[in-house]
């Protein structure tokens, strides 16, 4: 798709759909300054649909109007923002998906937004990063195994113009818009593929093509390099499934002369999880192919890292494998050794997602990296405390907290600060190995964070539980059903600012 950005008069754009925006104030409604031009131009049609209660600037309400010659436009879709006192980026980023989903499920081709908004929260450039992207997420869609005519590109978005007049610093706007939507999509994509597809293989072989199309380092060890390593956590967890596992290593050096290793993300990458000889009951289980969506958060962020060019060093860490039952399967009862040396005692296979994350924290550890994050689909327990709104965040460090929480605010992502308390400690207790697999049924989000702890030495440490925010069991009017790619685009942020 072709973005640009434009300075034409608002009676002056052409094309098929115009989408401005309006808030609610003092119980009124209050325009955008693209939507009072068009007003305007309108004979106050917009102010009189809403005095007529038609429209009232509800979060992602719309508003359709054909001027019928009065623009040069066909078509004005007007949206909602919410209340004028809460407008933030993430209401611009939500606010063009939902408009520019609505304009292409009616055909529209060409479409101009025009959502700037006077504001002493964020600047006109951020506001233009926030619609770019809100777009290119909300236009996503996973439609490659499906034989129709409806999905070839003459049915999408062609043209995406950007009202910006009198705004400097336009196009590296655009840029970092467009490069942490189309990360976000490609984890979308990883997550939404059929796990007979993406094997853990293959999540290693798009690693690295993503890796040699971006200029990034990447390092694939196989399950010799794996075994050398003594990483028994991996081996244990995939010795059920026919698929070999693999340990993914991508680097960027955006200050490659520098000492400092820099950080570190690690991400979950079981490919199918099949809860292994514990194994899931059969509803839900075909959503078990996006238990590697922790894998694809930091892929994808490696992606907008290297596009966005940071003055960071950063590397990326992904075990992946299968969880499946068979004759050769873990069992209940086993002690596996990470590579730390320490002992997990298994208690239920389908807690698998720790074991392999436990030796990719010891290998981030023994490489000196900090601060660790990682991003994993990893319990029940988080979607039961949190839902789908919030992700659940665990770390050893207040500041990395706070800090991570600030990225999130800017990428329009949730995070919830999750207690580590020692007393927690008492349920993963083993009488025959150094740590138990599973504290139980209560507060088992924090006693999983508590087991991945014992496996970052001295390094700051965050742990995001993103099992209630990586997929969506509904389409919504801003995204379609499936992966929801959360984790990318607050990495990146993360990242950015780290590098200040």
């Amino acid at each position: 798709m072709d973005i640009q950005a434009i300075t034409q008069a608002v009676h002056d754009i052409t094309g098929d759909v115009l989408i401005v925006g309006a808030a609610r104030k003092a119980g009124e409604i209050a325009l955008s300054p693209a939507a009072t031009s068009v007003d305007k131009l309108l004979d106050g049609l917009i102010n009189e649909c809403s005095a007529d209660g038609e429209f009232k600037g509800a979060p992602g309400e719309l508003l359709s109007i054909h001027p019928q010659g009065r623009l040069a436009v066909k078509r004005v879709i007007v949206v909602g923002l919410g209340k004028q006192e809460t407008i933030n980026t993430q209401s611009l980023r939500r606010a063009s998906a939902i408009a520019t989903r609505n304009a292409q499920s009616k055909g529209a081709h060409k479409v101009t937004l025009a959502l700037q908004w006077n504001s002493a929260t964020f600047n006109s450039v951020q506001a233009i990063e926030a619609q770019a992207e809100g777009a290119l997420l909300g236009q996503y869609t996973f439609r490659k195994y499906q034989h129709t005519e409806q999905n070839g590109d003459d049915n999408g978005i062609t043209q995406l113009s950007i009202l910006a007049e009198g705004v400097e610093d336009v196009e590296q706007a655009l840029q970092r818009g467009r490069a942490l939507a189309e990360a976000t999509n490609f984890a979308r994509d990883l997550v939404n593929e059929p796990p007979r597809v993406l094997t853990p293989t293959e999540l290693a072989n798009r690693a690295n093509a993503m890796a040699n199309q971006f200029g990034l380092e990447c390092e694939i060890f196989d399950k010799e390099k794996i075994d050398e390593l003594q990483m028994g956590g991996l081996l244990g967890v995939s010795q059920g499934s026919a698929e070999p596992p693999k340990f993914v290593i991508l680097r960027y050096r955006g200050v490659p002369q520098s000492d400092d290793k820099g950080l570190a993300f690690v991400g979950k990458g079981i490919t199918f999880d099949s809860g292994g000889i514990s194994i899931k009951p059969a509803a839900g289980m075909d959503e078990m192919k996006g238990d590697m969506g922790g894998a694809a958060a930091v892929l994808g962020a490696m992606q907008a890292i290297a596009a966005l060019k940071p003055a960071i060093n950063v590397t990326a860490l992904v075990p992946t494998c299968e969880n499946m039952p068979s004759g050769t399967a873990y069992h209940p009862g086993d002690i596996l050794r990470i590579m730390n040396g320490k002992t997990i005692e298994i208690v239920n296979t389908d807690a698998e997602g720790r074991l392999i994350l436990a030796d990719a924290l010891s290998y981030a550890a023994k490489e000196g990296l900090s601060p660790i994050i990682d991003l994993a689909t990893l319990t029940g327990g988080i979607v039961v405390a949190l839902g789908s709104v919030m992700t659940g965040l665990f770390s050893n460090d207040e500041v990395l907290t706070d800090e991570i929480i600030a990225a999130g605010r800017a990428a329009g992502e949730k995070f919830w600060p999750m207690p580590l308390d020692d007393e927690y400690s008492d349920a993963i207790k083993s009488d025959i190995a150094d740590i138990k697999q599973t504290g139980g049924r209560y507060a088992s989000a924090v006693t999983a964070a508590k087991i991945l702890e014992n496996f970052v030495g001295d390094a700051k440490w965050a742990h995001l539980d993103i099992a209630g925010t990586s997929y969506l069991d509904s389409k919504k009017s801003y995204q379609e059903k499936g992966a929801t790619g959360v984790g990318v685009r607050t990495l990146a942020e993360l990242a950015a600012r780290l590098a200040e």
